[in-house]
Protein backbone atom coordinates (compact mmCIF):
# COMPACT_ATOMS: atom_id res chain seq x y z
CA UNK A 1 0.00 0.00 0.00
CA UNK A 2 1.37 3.55 -0.80
CA UNK A 3 1.43 5.99 2.40
CA UNK A 4 -0.55 9.03 0.77
CA UNK A 5 -0.08 10.91 3.41
CA UNK A 6 4.07 10.12 2.40
CA UNK A 7 4.57 13.54 0.09
CA UNK A 8 4.23 15.51 3.12
CA UNK A 9 7.61 13.71 4.28
CA UNK A 10 9.89 16.74 4.11
CA UNK A 11 7.59 19.29 5.74
CA UNK A 12 7.28 16.98 8.86
CA UNK A 13 10.62 16.84 8.76
CA UNK A 14 11.41 20.62 8.33
CA UNK A 15 8.85 20.99 11.09
CA UNK A 16 10.46 18.21 13.58
CA UNK A 17 14.18 20.13 12.75
CA UNK A 18 12.50 23.56 13.77
CA UNK A 19 11.20 22.22 17.15
CA UNK A 20 14.38 20.52 18.02
CA UNK A 21 16.15 24.19 18.31
CA UNK A 22 13.75 24.32 21.48
CA UNK A 23 11.09 27.08 19.93
CA UNK A 24 7.69 26.27 20.65
CA UNK A 25 5.33 25.70 17.63
CA UNK A 26 4.32 28.85 16.14
CA UNK A 27 1.06 27.07 14.18
CA UNK A 28 -0.54 25.34 17.36
CA UNK A 29 -0.84 28.38 20.08
CA UNK A 30 -4.21 28.58 22.42
CA UNK A 31 -5.72 31.54 24.12
CA UNK A 32 -6.92 29.93 27.16
CA UNK A 33 -8.51 33.60 27.97
CA UNK A 34 -9.36 36.84 25.03
CA UNK A 35 -10.30 39.87 27.36
CA UNK A 36 -10.78 42.46 24.75
CA UNK A 37 -9.99 42.76 20.45
CA UNK A 38 -6.18 43.64 21.68
CA UNK A 39 -5.26 41.71 24.82
CA UNK A 40 -5.71 38.04 25.22
CA UNK A 41 -3.74 35.17 27.83
CA UNK A 42 -1.20 32.96 26.00
CA UNK A 43 0.67 30.55 28.36
CA UNK A 44 -0.90 32.02 31.03
CA UNK A 45 0.62 35.23 30.35
CA UNK A 46 -1.52 38.12 29.41
CA UNK A 47 -0.37 38.71 25.50
CA UNK A 48 -1.24 42.19 23.09
CA UNK A 49 -2.74 40.93 19.79
CA UNK A 50 -1.22 41.67 16.55
CA UNK A 51 -2.10 39.08 14.64
CA UNK A 52 -5.90 38.61 14.55
CA UNK A 53 -7.23 40.38 11.47
CA UNK A 54 -9.90 41.99 13.96
CA UNK A 55 -9.26 45.29 12.59
CA UNK A 56 -12.32 47.33 13.49
CA UNK A 57 -12.35 45.74 17.05
CA UNK A 58 -15.68 44.55 16.01
CA UNK A 59 -15.74 41.16 18.35
CA UNK A 60 -16.71 42.83 22.15
CA UNK A 61 -18.75 45.67 20.53
CA UNK A 62 -21.59 45.66 23.06
CA UNK A 63 -24.16 46.36 20.42
CA UNK A 64 -22.83 42.85 18.22
CA UNK A 65 -22.74 40.89 21.38
CA UNK A 66 -26.55 41.55 22.74
CA UNK A 67 -27.95 41.21 18.78
CA UNK A 68 -25.85 37.22 18.70
CA UNK A 69 -27.66 36.17 22.25
CA UNK A 70 -30.86 37.85 21.56
CA UNK A 71 -30.90 35.56 18.15
CA UNK A 72 -29.17 32.49 19.74
CA UNK A 73 -32.13 32.95 21.89
CA UNK A 74 -34.83 33.58 19.34
CA UNK A 75 -33.68 31.24 16.56
CA UNK A 76 -31.90 28.06 17.98
CA UNK A 77 -28.19 27.33 17.55
CA UNK A 78 -28.63 26.07 13.91
CA UNK A 79 -30.28 25.86 10.95
CA UNK A 80 -29.55 22.42 10.43
CA UNK A 81 -29.70 22.71 6.22
CA UNK A 82 -28.87 24.95 3.08
CA UNK A 83 -29.90 28.09 2.15
CA UNK A 84 -31.88 26.89 -0.41
CA UNK A 85 -34.08 24.77 1.96
CA UNK A 86 -34.71 24.72 4.85
CA UNK A 87 -31.96 27.59 5.67
CA UNK A 88 -32.78 30.79 5.51
CA UNK A 89 -33.99 32.50 8.01
CA UNK A 90 -34.90 35.96 8.67
CA UNK A 91 -31.22 37.34 10.05
CA UNK A 92 -29.66 35.73 6.94
CA UNK A 93 -31.62 37.89 4.82
CA UNK A 94 -31.32 41.08 7.30
CA UNK A 95 -27.82 40.58 6.68
CA UNK A 96 -27.76 40.65 2.81
CA UNK A 97 -29.61 43.24 3.31
CA UNK A 98 -27.52 45.06 5.73
CA UNK A 99 -24.38 44.28 2.75
CA UNK A 100 -26.61 46.16 0.18
CA UNK A 101 -26.77 49.43 2.47
CA UNK A 102 -23.62 49.29 3.00
CA UNK A 103 -22.08 48.84 -0.45
CA UNK A 104 -25.28 50.71 -2.13
CA UNK A 105 -25.58 47.38 -4.56
CA UNK A 106 -28.93 45.41 -5.67
CA UNK A 107 -27.55 41.85 -4.75
CA UNK A 108 -25.74 40.44 -1.82
CA UNK A 109 -25.18 36.39 -1.32
CA UNK A 110 -23.90 35.30 2.21
CA UNK A 111 -21.58 32.02 2.13
CA UNK A 112 -20.71 30.12 5.10
CA UNK A 113 -17.17 31.45 4.62
CA UNK A 114 -15.17 33.48 2.84
CA UNK A 115 -13.11 30.87 1.16
CA UNK A 116 -16.35 29.57 -0.09
CA UNK A 117 -17.49 33.09 -1.07
CA UNK A 118 -14.49 32.60 -3.34
CA UNK A 119 -14.49 29.39 -3.72
CA UNK A 120 -18.09 29.38 -5.23
CA UNK A 121 -18.71 32.53 -6.85
CA UNK A 122 -15.17 32.17 -9.25
CA UNK A 123 -15.78 28.40 -10.00
CA UNK A 124 -19.54 29.32 -10.86
CA UNK A 125 -18.53 32.14 -13.14
CA UNK A 126 -15.22 30.63 -15.05
CA UNK A 127 -15.80 27.26 -16.22
CA UNK A 128 -14.04 25.23 -18.84
CA UNK A 129 -13.42 26.83 -21.46
CA UNK A 130 -13.28 30.51 -19.92
CA UNK A 131 -10.35 32.24 -18.88
CA UNK A 132 -9.25 33.51 -15.27
CA UNK A 133 -6.70 36.17 -15.22
CA UNK A 134 -4.85 36.36 -11.73
CA UNK A 135 -2.00 38.23 -9.93
CA UNK A 136 0.32 35.46 -9.37
CA UNK A 137 -0.06 36.34 -5.04
CA UNK A 138 -3.60 35.50 -5.18
CA UNK A 139 -4.95 34.00 -1.89
CA UNK A 140 -5.39 30.29 -2.11
CA UNK A 141 -9.34 30.40 -2.24
CA UNK A 142 -9.04 32.22 -5.61
CA UNK A 143 -6.72 29.77 -6.93
CA UNK A 144 -8.90 26.90 -5.32
CA UNK A 145 -12.24 28.74 -7.16
CA UNK A 146 -9.83 27.91 -10.34
CA UNK A 147 -9.32 24.31 -9.74
CA UNK A 148 -12.61 23.83 -9.25
CA UNK A 149 -14.46 25.42 -12.09
CA UNK A 150 -11.89 24.04 -14.17
CA UNK A 151 -10.88 27.56 -16.11
CA UNK A 152 -7.69 28.36 -17.73
CA UNK A 153 -5.45 30.23 -15.46
CA UNK A 154 -3.65 32.88 -16.42
CA UNK A 155 -1.10 34.29 -13.94
CA UNK A 156 0.67 37.82 -14.32
CA UNK A 157 3.21 39.18 -11.89
CA UNK A 158 1.95 40.72 -8.78
CA UNK A 159 0.46 44.31 -8.94
CA UNK A 160 1.93 44.67 -12.65
CA UNK A 161 -0.51 47.09 -14.46
CA UNK A 162 1.14 46.37 -17.89
CA UNK A 163 1.54 42.75 -17.55
CA UNK A 164 -2.32 42.39 -17.03
CA UNK A 165 -2.62 44.18 -20.27
CA UNK A 166 -0.16 42.10 -22.42
CA UNK A 167 -1.80 39.23 -21.02
CA UNK A 168 -5.49 40.12 -21.70
CA UNK A 169 -4.63 40.97 -25.28
CA UNK A 170 -3.37 37.57 -25.93
CA UNK A 171 -6.52 36.08 -25.38
CA UNK A 172 -9.70 35.41 -27.56
CA UNK A 173 -11.69 38.37 -28.27
CA UNK A 174 -14.59 36.20 -28.04
CA UNK A 175 -14.04 34.19 -24.85
CA UNK A 176 -15.23 34.62 -21.52
CA UNK A 177 -12.94 36.67 -18.79
CA UNK A 178 -12.97 37.17 -15.75
CA UNK A 179 -10.06 39.38 -13.52
CA UNK A 180 -9.41 38.63 -10.35
CA UNK A 181 -7.67 40.91 -8.51
CA UNK A 182 -7.59 41.58 -4.59
CA UNK A 183 -7.66 45.25 -2.49
CA UNK A 184 -5.20 44.01 -0.07
CA UNK A 185 -2.87 41.11 -0.65
CA UNK A 186 -2.79 39.57 3.03
CA UNK A 187 0.75 38.93 3.01
CA UNK A 188 2.79 42.02 2.88
CA UNK A 189 0.05 44.14 2.85
CA UNK A 190 0.09 46.11 -0.37
CA UNK A 191 -2.06 47.44 -1.97
CA UNK A 192 -3.66 46.82 -5.72
CA UNK A 193 -3.64 49.73 -8.39
CA UNK A 194 -6.91 48.95 -9.11
CA UNK A 195 -8.30 52.11 -10.91
CA UNK A 196 -5.46 51.22 -13.89
CA UNK A 197 -6.28 47.40 -13.93
CA UNK A 198 -10.09 47.77 -14.24
CA UNK A 199 -9.57 50.32 -16.57
CA UNK A 200 -7.43 47.92 -18.72
CA UNK A 201 -9.92 44.90 -17.78
CA UNK A 202 -13.14 46.59 -19.32
CA UNK A 203 -10.82 47.81 -22.70
CA UNK A 204 -10.16 44.61 -22.80
CA UNK A 205 -13.58 43.02 -22.33
CA UNK A 206 -13.02 40.97 -19.09
CA UNK A 207 -15.40 40.76 -15.92
CA UNK A 208 -14.04 41.91 -12.58
CA UNK A 209 -14.02 40.48 -9.34
CA UNK A 210 -12.26 42.00 -6.39
CA UNK A 211 -11.49 40.48 -3.28
CA UNK A 212 -11.96 42.94 -0.40
CA UNK A 213 -11.33 40.71 2.67
CA UNK A 214 -8.64 42.90 3.88
CA UNK A 215 -9.94 46.10 3.03
CA UNK A 216 -13.45 45.86 3.88
CA UNK A 217 -14.39 48.52 6.65
CA UNK A 218 -11.50 50.01 6.39
CA UNK A 219 -10.43 51.71 3.47
CA UNK A 220 -12.16 53.65 1.69
CA UNK A 221 -14.26 56.52 2.93
CA UNK A 222 -17.25 54.51 3.61
CA UNK A 223 -15.06 51.25 3.99
CA UNK A 224 -16.07 49.92 0.84
CA UNK A 225 -12.15 49.30 0.08
CA UNK A 226 -9.87 50.00 -2.38
CA UNK A 227 -12.23 49.83 -5.30
CA UNK A 228 -14.17 52.86 -3.45
CA UNK A 229 -11.04 54.38 -2.52
CA UNK A 230 -9.87 54.82 -6.25
CA UNK A 231 -13.14 55.90 -7.31
CA UNK A 232 -13.90 52.50 -9.37
CA UNK A 233 -16.01 51.00 -7.18
CA UNK A 234 -18.78 51.27 -9.60
CA UNK A 235 -16.81 49.32 -12.83
CA UNK A 236 -16.19 46.59 -10.59
CA UNK A 237 -18.69 43.38 -11.37
CA UNK A 238 -18.14 41.35 -8.09
CA UNK A 239 -17.52 42.20 -5.00
CA UNK A 240 -15.96 39.27 -2.32
CA UNK A 241 -15.57 39.78 1.26
CA UNK A 242 -15.32 38.05 4.43
CA UNK A 243 -16.72 38.36 7.97
CA UNK A 244 -13.81 37.47 9.64
CA UNK A 245 -11.97 40.37 9.86
CA UNK A 246 -13.24 43.89 9.85
CA UNK A 247 -16.51 42.25 10.79
CA UNK A 248 -15.35 39.95 13.89
CA UNK A 249 -17.43 37.38 13.52
CA UNK A 250 -17.35 34.58 10.67
CA UNK A 251 -18.76 34.08 7.33
CA UNK A 252 -18.37 35.20 3.49
CA UNK A 253 -20.21 37.38 0.77
CA UNK A 254 -20.44 39.04 -2.67
CA UNK A 255 -22.04 41.79 -3.37
CA UNK A 256 -23.24 42.91 -7.27
CA UNK A 257 -25.03 44.95 -9.70
CA UNK A 258 -25.75 42.51 -11.94
CA UNK A 259 -29.14 41.84 -13.20
CA UNK A 260 -28.76 38.20 -13.46
CA UNK A 261 -27.14 37.66 -10.50
CA UNK A 262 -29.32 35.98 -8.43
CA UNK A 263 -29.31 32.68 -10.74
CA UNK A 264 -26.38 32.26 -8.58
CA UNK A 265 -27.83 30.79 -5.63
CA UNK A 266 -29.15 27.77 -7.81
CA UNK A 267 -25.88 27.13 -9.75
CA UNK A 268 -23.42 28.02 -7.22
CA UNK A 269 -22.48 24.35 -5.57
CA UNK A 270 -20.64 25.75 -2.05
CA UNK A 271 -23.96 27.66 -1.72
CA UNK A 272 -26.03 25.39 -2.48
CA UNK A 273 -24.38 22.04 -1.08
CA UNK A 274 -23.67 23.21 2.40
CA UNK A 275 -25.82 24.48 5.57
CA UNK A 276 -26.27 27.94 5.89
CA UNK A 277 -24.91 29.51 9.34
CA UNK A 278 -26.38 29.62 12.92
CA UNK A 279 -28.88 32.80 12.24
CA UNK A 280 -26.92 34.34 15.78
CA UNK A 281 -23.96 34.78 13.45
CA UNK A 282 -25.98 36.70 11.09
CA UNK A 283 -27.25 38.54 13.61
CA UNK A 284 -23.77 39.72 15.00
CA UNK A 285 -22.75 40.33 10.98
CA UNK A 286 -25.73 42.67 10.14
CA UNK A 287 -25.64 44.58 13.39
CA UNK A 288 -21.47 45.27 13.37
CA UNK A 289 -22.09 45.90 9.34
CA UNK A 290 -24.34 48.57 10.05
CA UNK A 291 -22.21 49.76 12.74
CA UNK A 292 -18.90 49.78 10.25
CA UNK A 293 -20.96 52.60 8.00
CA UNK A 294 -20.77 55.02 10.26
CA UNK A 295 -17.10 54.09 11.83
CA UNK A 296 -15.11 57.33 10.15
CA UNK A 297 -13.39 57.87 13.86
CA UNK A 298 -12.13 54.47 14.21
CA UNK A 299 -10.97 53.92 10.44
CA UNK A 300 -8.88 57.75 10.97
CA UNK A 301 -7.79 55.96 14.41
CA UNK A 302 -6.20 52.59 12.73
CA UNK A 303 -4.58 54.59 9.97
CA UNK A 304 -3.04 56.26 12.87
CA UNK A 305 -1.77 53.14 14.52
CA UNK A 306 -0.67 51.40 11.35
CA UNK A 307 1.46 54.72 10.02
CA UNK A 308 3.28 54.78 13.40
CA UNK A 309 3.93 51.03 14.02
CA UNK A 310 4.99 51.23 10.54
CA UNK A 311 7.35 54.13 10.88
CA UNK A 312 8.90 52.42 14.42
CA UNK A 313 9.59 49.33 12.97
CA UNK A 314 11.80 50.57 10.35
CA UNK A 315 13.30 53.03 12.76
CA UNK A 316 14.51 50.60 14.82
CA UNK A 317 15.88 48.56 11.35
CA UNK A 318 13.43 46.03 10.50
CA UNK A 319 13.16 45.42 7.04
CA UNK A 320 9.10 45.78 5.69
CA UNK A 321 6.98 44.50 3.29
CA UNK A 322 5.79 47.88 1.85
CA UNK A 323 7.44 51.21 1.75
CA UNK A 324 4.68 53.11 3.69
CA UNK A 325 1.61 51.88 5.27
CA UNK A 326 -0.76 51.11 3.13
CA UNK A 327 -3.10 49.14 5.07
CA UNK A 328 -3.81 47.32 8.48
CA UNK A 329 -0.82 44.92 7.85
CA UNK A 330 2.18 45.56 8.75
CA UNK A 331 4.97 42.36 7.44
CA UNK A 332 8.44 42.20 8.90
CA UNK A 333 10.73 40.37 6.77
CA UNK A 334 12.44 37.72 8.43
CA UNK A 335 15.48 36.02 6.77
CA UNK A 336 14.67 32.60 6.90
CA UNK A 337 12.07 30.06 8.73
CA UNK A 338 14.65 29.59 11.92
CA UNK A 339 15.11 32.93 12.87
CA UNK A 340 11.55 34.33 12.49
CA UNK A 341 10.55 31.42 14.45
CA UNK A 342 12.80 32.85 17.15
CA UNK A 343 11.74 35.97 16.87
CA UNK A 344 8.18 35.06 17.21
CA UNK A 345 8.75 33.22 20.24
CA UNK A 346 10.75 36.31 21.52
CA UNK A 347 7.99 38.51 21.07
CA UNK A 348 5.72 35.80 22.66
CA UNK A 349 7.57 35.79 25.67
CA UNK A 350 7.54 39.74 25.74
CA UNK A 351 3.66 39.21 25.34
CA UNK A 352 3.21 39.69 22.06
CA UNK A 353 1.39 37.80 19.71
CA UNK A 354 1.81 37.79 16.14
CA UNK A 355 1.11 35.69 12.70
CA UNK A 356 4.49 34.12 11.47
CA UNK A 357 3.96 33.09 7.74
CA UNK A 358 5.96 31.17 5.87
CA UNK A 359 6.04 29.34 2.53
CA UNK A 360 4.46 28.35 0.36
CA UNK A 361 1.89 30.85 1.72
CA UNK A 362 4.42 33.87 1.25
CA UNK A 363 5.71 35.31 -1.95
CA UNK A 364 8.80 34.55 -3.08
CA UNK A 365 9.39 32.09 -0.28
CA UNK A 366 9.87 34.89 2.57
CA UNK A 367 8.95 34.16 6.16
CA UNK A 368 7.28 36.88 7.49
CA UNK A 369 6.59 38.20 10.72
CA UNK A 370 2.95 39.44 9.72
CA UNK A 371 1.42 42.59 12.29
CA UNK A 372 -2.70 43.26 11.69
CA UNK A 373 -3.64 46.21 13.26
CA UNK A 374 -6.87 47.06 14.75
CA UNK A 375 -8.80 50.43 15.76
CA UNK A 376 -8.75 48.92 19.65
CA UNK A 377 -4.93 49.51 19.99
CA UNK A 378 -4.41 52.44 21.86
CA UNK A 379 -1.37 54.43 21.24
CA UNK A 380 0.10 53.71 24.27
CA UNK A 381 -0.34 49.77 23.58
CA UNK A 382 1.64 50.91 20.06
CA UNK A 383 4.68 51.93 21.97
CA UNK A 384 4.59 49.18 24.31
CA UNK A 385 4.55 47.16 20.90
CA UNK A 386 7.88 48.97 19.11
CA UNK A 387 9.03 48.09 22.78
CA UNK A 388 9.03 44.46 22.51
CA UNK A 389 10.21 44.69 19.18
CA UNK A 390 13.30 46.02 20.44
CA UNK A 391 13.99 43.46 22.76
CA UNK A 392 13.12 40.50 20.94
CA UNK A 393 15.17 42.22 17.70
CA UNK A 394 17.92 42.34 20.16
CA UNK A 395 17.98 39.21 21.73
CA UNK A 396 17.87 37.16 18.38
CA UNK A 397 19.96 39.32 16.44
CA UNK A 398 17.86 40.27 13.93
CA UNK A 399 18.44 44.00 14.79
Amino acid sequence: MTDLLSKFDPLIQERETLLATGVKDPFSLVMEEVKSPTVAVCNGKETILLGTYNYMGMTFDDDVREAGLTALKEFGSGTTGSRVLNGTYSPHKDCEDALKEFYAMDHAMVFSTGYQANLGIISTLAGKGDYVILDIDSHASIYDGCAMGNAEIVAFRHNDVEALEKRLKRLPADAGKLVVLEGVYSMLGDVAPLKEMIRICKENGAMTLVDEAHSMGFIGENGRGVAEHQGVIDNVDFIIGTFSKSVGTVGGFCVSNHPKFEIMRLVCRPYVFTASLPPSVMATAATSIRKLMHSGNKRAHLWENSKKLHKGLRDLGFELGTPEAQSAIIAVIMPDLERGAMMWQALLQEGLYVNLARPPATPANMTLLRCSLCAEHTSEQVDQILGMFEAAGKAVGAI
